[in-house]
């Protein structure tokens, strides 16, 4: 199955999200070598590496968001593959206004479905639906099916 290049990229963030919360901001400088040897392709490098600094930029942002939107849940007990995935979805929510909001909800669910347990699916789902409202964007269930280019 032929995976679309946003997504790769997603995958890549992710992964390199994981990584500098595990060893710390020290791994930024080697980001760029980890990418080179992820992907092959420009575009799917150049969208993970923008989307990891943008998401590791406004790291504090997320994480209060995040926070603020957790039912019932502590963000320090959260699973480290949970964490990425929610940390880069609400970075792509509040700062690419490119992304429909109904593809960063889809795309981080299929992240949490593929790296994380099969409960982290749904609750990423119900975070971020959590955050799309308090960011003030509209319900993802009124929102229009995505299309492959979308994603």
């Amino acid at each position: 199955m032929k995976v679309d290049k946003r997504t790769r990229a997603r995958e890549s963030a992710l992964q390199a999200l994981y990584q500098l919360d595990v060893q710390g901001p020290e791994l930024f400088e080697h980001l760029g070598q980890f990418f080179i040897e992820a992907n092959r392709d420009d575009f799917v490098r150049q969208l993970a590496s923008d989307w990891t600094k943008g998401t590791w930029g406004n790291l504090a942002e997320c994480d209060k968001m995040i926070t603020d939107s957790i039912i019932r849940w502590q963000f320090k007990r959260l699973s480290l593959v949970d964490k990425s995935i929610l940390r880069l979805a609400v970075y792509q929510l509040k700062f690419c206004p490119d992304i429909p909001p109904k593809v960063v909800i889809n795309e981080a669910i299929e992240l949490a479905k593929k790296f994380s347990t099969d409960k982290s699916g749904p609750f990423v789902n119900g975070v971020l639906d959590t955050v799309l409202k308090k960011l003030g964007l509209r319900d993802s269930n009124d929102m229009s099916r995505a299309t492959n280019d979308e994603l």
